[in-house]
C-alpha cells in the first residue's frame, strides 16, 4: 500500500477497515471512495484489493467486503437530476440572521440508505501514490466561494444521511475525539452543477472534492454548545449505498452561517440561469443545437388517496409495477443550453410496450395537468395511465422471472418558436408483479432520465409567412444513448419530424443481449439447477448409497468417479453429509440448538451480511423469510462456536449453499466440518498467512502449467491475491452461478480443499486467451464481470469441471511450493530491519487500540440507546399502570354497584319465598278440606249402597209375604197364577197399575237421590282437580323461583366479584 498524507482515522465501527504505515494512520480506500485517481472514478478500472508484502488481515476483509457489495452502475448522465428540492428553515425574504438559525439545516435531497458504519479522513494524495493522480488545482473558471481558516476534523459514515439528530451526534464524536486536524481550505459553487472542493491552504491543490448533487443535508451545530464553531454535510458515497458525513470547524464563528448560506445558494442556483447583468441577451442561439433534459416517473394508486413514484430496481434499472392499479405518468422537460425556448402547450402524451414501436402502435393518455415547477427551471407534465386497457394488456400481466419488458413512452410539444411539433421518446425496462408482492428494493432512483440534442435551422425572413411567424424548422432530434449507439456501430439512429405526421423514427440495429454485454456483475445466487436426472444414474447412485450406508466408515469404491460426473441435485443433501462424516453428528445438532439462543458478539455484521447473500434466489431475497432468518442462526451459531476465529465475510454465502439442500441444524454440522477438518478455518488465522501461500502456490502453478498467463500477469502486475481471494475464502459461492458452484462444492467435500486449485487454474486456461489482451483495469473488469455470466450456461460449467478434473496436481508438488514460501518468508523477516518489524507491530497495536476503542464507543451508545429503550419501557408501564388503576377504580365501583343489587335481589327473593310459602300453606289447607269432602262422599256413598241393599232385601221379603198371602187367600188366587201374575186382563191391569204406582214412586225417589248424589260427587271431583291444578302451578312458580335465586348467587359476574374481592384482600395485606 502506497504512502499517503499523515491525516488521522477514527473509526466507530468492528468492521472498518484502516492501516499503518511509518507512524502515520492511513486509509485503505474501500470500493467507490472519492479519492481522485487517474480513472475519474470508473468502478471498472478500480482494484479490489492490494497487498505489499503478502497484505495484512485488513486488506483481505477489504476484499471480503467487496464479496458481499456488487459494484455500482455507472452514473448517468441524469444524475444531476437527483437535486430537486432545497429545503432550509426560514428560508424566504428574511434576513441572513433570521434564515440561518442555530441549527439551521439544509435538506436538498431525500434519499434513504443503509452504509457500512465507518469513520475516516480524507487523504491528501502523496506525489508517489500510484492510484492516485497527482494533486490539481480548482477549475480557474468556476463560479465559487473560497472560505479559508477552516480545520477539517474527519468523517464518518451515517445511517440516516437526512437526520440532524445523527449529524449532531457524530459533530461531537469527531470534535471531542480528533487528535489530528487538517487545515483546509473550502471552495463552495455558487451554482448546483459545481464541485465542493478541499483545498490546501498552503499550496492550493486539491485534497478532495464532492459534487453537489451528491451533497444531500447541511447542519450546523447548536449555540451555546462546543460544537457552535462547526459545521457539517452529508454526501452519497458509493453510489448512494452509503452515507458520509464530513465535519468542519471554523476559527471564525460567524462564518459558519456564511458558510451554509453559500450551500443552500449552490442548491437554489443552476449554472444554465442567465444573470441579472445579461437580461437584455441577444435573441440568436450561440448555435443550432438545443439541449433538453427529459425524465420520467411512473406513479401508483397507494390505496390512501395519493400517487407514489413507483422503485426502480438499481441493478437492472427497470421500473417495479403492480399488476391492475392505476398509474400515472409524469414527464419533466427541462433546457439545459442554449437560448430558452417557451414550451407552448402538450397536445399528446402516449404510452405504447415494447421498443422501437411505430407511431401508430403509440396510444393516447388522459392528460391532466401542465405546468412548470417550484423552481420554475422545468415543465411538468401529468398524464393518468388505466392498465386494464386491452392496448396496455402486456404490461398488466405478471412478469416471468429473469425477463423483463420495455415500454415506450412519448410527450409532443409545441414550441413556440419551432415550426413543427417535436416528439421525445423514453424508452425503459419495467417488470410487472403481483399487487400483493412486497417492493423491497435496494435504493435507488426512481425516475429516468435522457437527454435530447434538438438540431434547429433559422428560417430566413423572406421564407417566413408573416414577421410574428416561427423563427426555426427541427432538422433532426437525436436522444444522448441513440449518438452513443450511432459512435460505436456506425448506424444512425435518428428521429426525424417529417411533414404530415408528428415525427417518424428509424430504428437502431438490435441490441445485443443486455445480460451478456453490460458491465453489472452476475448477482449471488443465480441460476437454476433442475433436480431432474436419468433413470441410469439414480440406479447407480442409489446402489453405492445402499453399500455405504451399510458401513458409513468407508468410502466405496467407485465414489470417486461418480462425483466427478455431478452429484444429482435430489441426492446432494444426502451425499455432502455423508463425504463430510455428519452421519453420527447427534452432538452438533444438540450444541446447535443451544448456540442460537446465546448472543453473537458479531450479530450487526451477519445482520448486515444477510441481507446481502444471494438476492437473486427467491429462498433468500425476502428480508425477514425463511431463508434469511434460517441463514441468520447458521452464522450466529458458528460465530459463537468458533470464538477463535468467529463470524467471517462470506461465511454466509457457503451456509447459504448447504441450506438450500438440508435442514439448518444439519447445515451447521456440515459447515463445522467444512471449516474444522477441510482446512478452511486456517486461511483466516494468524493474519490470513496459510491464504498467502495458496496465492503462492496457485502463481507457481500457473507458472508450470500457463506459463505465457503468469508471464503477462508478471507484465502488467497483477497478482493472484487481486483475483482469488473470493474464490478461496468463499469456495467460489459468492459471484458463480449455483450449477457450477454447486458441482465445486461435490468435488471439495470428495477430495478436499485442494480442488480449488483445479477449478482455479481450469477457470484461468478457458479464459487465457481473452486475459493476454488485457490490460490491468481489464483483467480485473474481465474477473469481476464476464468470467463469472461464461457459466451460467451449463454447457460451459461442464465442461470447466471436466478440465478441472482431468488436471493432475499432486500433494507432493503443493508441499513442495508450500516449503518454498515458509523459505522465503523467513528469509524477508531475517532481512527486515527490526526498526521496521516494530514499527509494523506498533501499527498493528495502534489498530487494535483503535478497534477497542471503537468497540467501547459501540457500547456506551447501545448503553444508551437501551437507557433510553429502558426509559420508554417505564414510561409505558407506567401509563399502563394508571390505566391499570382506573380501570381497577371503574371495577370497585361496578362491585359496590353489583352489592345493591344483590341485596336486592335477595329480598325480592324472601318475599318471593314468603309468598310461595303462604300460597303452599293455603294449598295444602285446600288439600286437606277436599281430602275430608271426598272421606264423607264416599262413607255416604257405601251408607246409600247399604241401605238399599237393605230396602231391596226388606221388599223382597215383602214381595214373599205378599204372595204367600195370595196363595192363602182362595178369594185373590182366582186373579193370580202360581207364577204370581194376574189372570185376566182387566185383573191385570188394575193390579198392574196399583203396583206399578207405589213402584214407580219409590223408583222415582231413589233416582232423584241418586241423581243428586252423582251431581255432588261430580262437584267434588272437579274441585279436586281445579285445587291439584292449582297445587301443581304454585309448585312450578315456587321450582323457578328457587333456580333464579340459586342462579343469582352462581353468575360470572359473582364470580368476578369474588376473585376481585379475594385480589384485592391479596393485594392489601401485601400493602400491609
Amino acid at each position: 500500500m502506497d504512502d499517503k498524507a499523515s491525516v488521522g482515522k477514527i473509526s466507530v465501527s468492528s468492521d472498518s477497515v484502516s492501516t499503518l504505515n511509518s507512524e502515520d494512520f492511513v486509509l485503505v480506500s474501500r470500493q467507490g471512495d472519492e479519492t481522485p485517481s487517474t480513472n475519474n472514478g470508473s468502478d471498472d478500472e478500480k482494484t479490489g484489493l492490494k497487498i505489499v508484502g503478502n497484505g495484512s488481515e485488513q486488506q483481505l476483509q477489504k476484499e471480503l467486503a467487496d464479496v458481499l457489495m456488487d459494484p455500482p452502475v455507472d452514473d448517468q448522465p441524469g444524475d444531476k437530476d437527483l437535486v430537486e428540492r432545497v429545503h432550509m428553515e426560514g428560508e424566504g425574504d428574511a434576513p441572513l440572521s433570521n434564515q440561518l438559525s442555530a441549527s439551521s439545516t439544509i435538506n436538498p435531497v431525500p434519499l434513504v440508505g443503509l452504509p457500512k458504519p465507518e469513520m475516516s479522513l480524507p487523504v491528501k494524495p502523496g506525489q508517489g501514490d500510484s492510484e492516485v493522480s497527482s494533486p490539481f488545482t480548482p477549475v480557474a473558471d468556476e463560479d465559487s466561494i473560497v472560505f479559508s481558516k477552516l480545520t477539517y476534523l474527519g468523517c464518518a459514515s451515517v445511517n440516516a444521511p437526512r437526520s440532524e439528530v445523527e449529524a449532531l451526534r457524530m459533530m461531537s464524536i469527531l470534535r471531542s475525539q480528533c487528535q489530528i486536524s487538517l487545515d483546509v481550505t473550502l471552495s463552495v459553487p455558487n451554482v448546483s452543477e459545481g464541485t465542493v472542493r478541499l483545498l490546501d491552504p498552503q499550496t492550493n491543490t486539491e485534497i478532495a472534492n464532492y459534487p453537489i448533487y451528491k451533497i444531500l443535508f447541511c447542519v450546523r451545530g447548536h449555540d451555546g454548545t462546543p460544537e457552535s464553531d462547526c459545521f457539517a454535510f452529508t454526501e452519497s458515497h458509493y453510489n448512494a449505498e452509503l452515507f458520509r458525513i464530513h465535519v468542519f470547524r471554523c476559527e471564525i464563528q460567524e462564518a459558519v452561517s456564511r458558510i451554509l448560506y453559500s450551500f443552500a445558494t449552490a442548491f437554489r442556483r443552476s449554472a444554465k440561469q442567465t444573470p441579472l447583468s445579461a437580461t437584455a441577451a441577444p435573441q440568436t442561439p450561440d448555435s443550432d443545437i438545443f439541449t433538453f433534459s427529459v425524465s420520467l416517473e411512473i406513479k401508483e394508486d397507494d390505496g390512501k388517496g395519493y400517487f407514489s413514484a413507483v422503485p426502480k430496481d438499481k441493478d437492472r434499472q427497470c421500473f417495479k409495477l403492480r399488476q391492475g392499479i392505476d398509474k400515472k405518468i409524469v414527464i419533466y422537460v427541462q433546457q439545459t443550453t442554449n437560448k430558452e425556448l417557451a414550451i407552448e402547450r402538450c397536445f399528446g402524451l402516449l404510452l405504447s410496450p415494447g421498443k422501437d414501436v411505430r407511431n401508430s402502435d403509440m396510444h393516447l393518455l388522459d392528460l391532466e395537468s401542465m405546468g412548470k415547477s417550484s423552481d420554475g427551471k422545468s415543465y411538468v407534465i401529468t398524464g393518468s395511465w388505466n392498465p386494464k386497457s386491452p392496448h396496455f394488456q402486456v404490461v398488466n400481466e405478471e412478469t416471468p422471472k429473469d425477463k423483463i419488458l420495455f415500454m415506450t413512452t412519448a410527450v409532443d410539444l409545441v414550441i413556440t418558436e419551432v415550426q413543427e411539433p417535436v416528439r421525445f421518446l423514453l424508452e425503459t425496462k419495467v417488470r410487472v408483479c403481483s399487487p400483493n408482492e412486497r417492493l423491497f428494493w435496494p435504493f435507488s432512483k426512481r425516475s429516468t432520465t435522457e437527454n435530447f440534442f434538438l438540431k434547429l435551422k433559422q428560417i430566413k425572413q423572406k421564407e417566413r409567412k408573416s414577421n410574428t411567424d416561427t423563427l426555426y424548422e427541427v432538422v433532426c432530434l437525436e436522444s444522448e444513448s441513440e449518438r452513443e449507439r450511432r459512435k460505436t456501430t456506425a448506424s444512425p439512429s435518428i428521429r426525424l419530424p417529417q411533414s404530415g405526421s408528428q415525427s417518424s423514427m428509424i430504428p437502431s440495429p438490435p441490441e445485443d443481449d443486455e445480460e451478456e454485454d453490460n458491465d453489472e456483475p452476475l448477482l449471488s445466487g443465480s441460476g437454476d439447477v433442475s433436480k431432474e436426472c436419468a433413470e441410469k444414474i439414480l440406479e447407480t447412485w442409489g446402489e453405492l448409497l445402499s453399500k455405504w450406508h451399510l458401513n458409513l466408515n468407508v468410502r466405496p469404491k467407485q465414489l470417486s468417479s461418480l462425483v466427478r460426473s455431478g452429484v444429482p441435485e435430489a441426492l446432494r443433501g444426502e451425499v455432502w453429509q455423508l463425504l463430510a462424516g455428519c452421519h453420527n453428528n447427534d452432538h452438533l445438532v444438540e450444541k446447535y440448538r443451544i448456540l442460537i439462543t446465546k448472543e453473537s458478539p458479531q450479530d450487526s455484521a451477519i445482520t448486515r451480511d444477510i441481507n446481502r447473500t444471494f438476492p437473486a434466489h427467491d429462498y433468500f431475497k425476502d428480508t425477514g423469510g425463511d431463508g434469511q432468518d434460517s441463514l441468520y442462526k447458521i452464522c450466529k451459531a458458528y460465530s459463537v462456536y468458533d470464538e477463535e476465529i468467529g463470524y467471517c465475510q462470506g461465511q454466509s454465502f457457503l451456509a447459504a449453499v448447504l441450506l438450500l439442500h438440508m435442514p439448518e441444524e444439519q447445515a451447521f454440522s456440515v459447515l463445522v466440518k467444512i471449516m474444522f477438518d477441510y482446512g478452511l478455518r486456517e486461511l483466516f488465522k494468524q493474519n490470513f498467512e496459510d491464504l498467502h501461500c495458496k496465492f503462492y502456490q496457485l502463481e507457481r502453478l500457473m507458472q508450470e502449467y500457463i506459463p505465457d498467463l503468469y508471464n503477462h500477469f508478471l507484465d502488467i502486475s497483477l497478482e493472484a491475491h487481486m483475483y482469488a481471494s473470493q474464490w478461496f475464502l468463499t469456495l467460489f459461492t459468492a459471484k458463480f452461478p449455483l450449477y457450477m458452484v454447486f458441482h465445486i462444492i461435490d468435488l471439495l467435500l470428495c477430495e478436499g480443499i485442494s480442488v480449488i486449485f483445479n477449478v482455479a487454474l481450469g477457470l484461468l486456461k478457458t479464459s487465457k486467451d481473452d486475459l493476454l489482451l488485457t490490460d490491468f483495469e481489464g483483467a480485473l473488469k474481465f474477473f469481476r464481470v464476464q468470467l463469472p455470466k461464461r457459466y451460467r450456461s451449463e454447457e460451459n460449467a461442464k465442461k470447466l469441471m471436466e478440465l478441472a478434473c482431468n488436471m493432475k496436481i499432486s500433494q507432493k508438488k503443493l508441499k513442495k511450493y508450500e516449503k518454498e514460501y515458509h523459505t522465503m518468508r523467513e528469509q524477508q523477516a531475517q532481512q527486515e530491519d527490526p526498526i521496521e518489524r516494530f514499527e509494523r507491530e506498533n501499527r498493528r497495536l495502534q489498530e487494535a487500540n483503535m478497534r477497542l476503542e471503537q468497540e467501547n464507543d459501540d457500547l456506551a451508545h447501545e448503553l444508551v440507546t437501551s437507557k433510553i429503550a429502558l426509559r420508554k419501557d417505564l414510561d409505558n408501564a407506567e401509563e399502563k399502570a394508571d390505566a391499570l388503576n382506573k380501570e381497577l377504580l371503574m371495577t370497585k365501583q361496578k362491585l359496590i354497584d353489583a352489592e345493591e343489587e344483590k341485596r336486592r335481589l335477595e329480598e325480592e327473593s324472601a318475599q318471593l319465598k314468603e309468598m310461595c310459602r303462604r300460597e303452599l300453606d293455603k294449598a295444602e289447607s285446600e288439600i286437606k278440606k277436599n281430602s275430608s269432602i271426598i272421606g264423607d262422599y264416599k262413607q255416604i256413598c257405601s251408607q246409600l249402597s247399604e241401605r238399599l241393599e237393605k230396602q231391596q232385601t226388606a221388599n223382597k221379603v215383602e214381595i214373599e209375604k205378599i204372595r204367600q198371602k195370595v196363595d192363602d187367600c182362595e178369594r185373590c188366587r182366582e186373579f193370580f197364577n202360581k207364577e204370581g201374575r194376574v189372570k185376566g186382563l182387566r185383573g191385570l191391569s188394575s193390579a198392574k197399575e196399583v203396583f206399578d204406582e207405589d213402584t214407580d214412586e219409590e223408583r222415582e225417589t231413589l233416582k232423584n237421590q241418586l241423581r243428586e248424589m252423582e251431581l255432588e260427587l261430580a262437584q267434588t271431583k272437579l274441585q279436586l282437580v281445579e285445587a291439584e291444578c292449582k297445587i301443581q302451578d304454585l309448585e312450578h312458580h315456587l321450582g323457578l323461583a328457587l333456580n333464579e335465586v340459586q342462579a343469582a348467587k352462581k353468575t360470572w359476574f359473582n364470580r368476578t366479584l369474588s376473585s376481585i374481592k379475594t385480589a384485592t384482600g391479596v393485594q392489601g395485606k401485601e400493602t400491609c
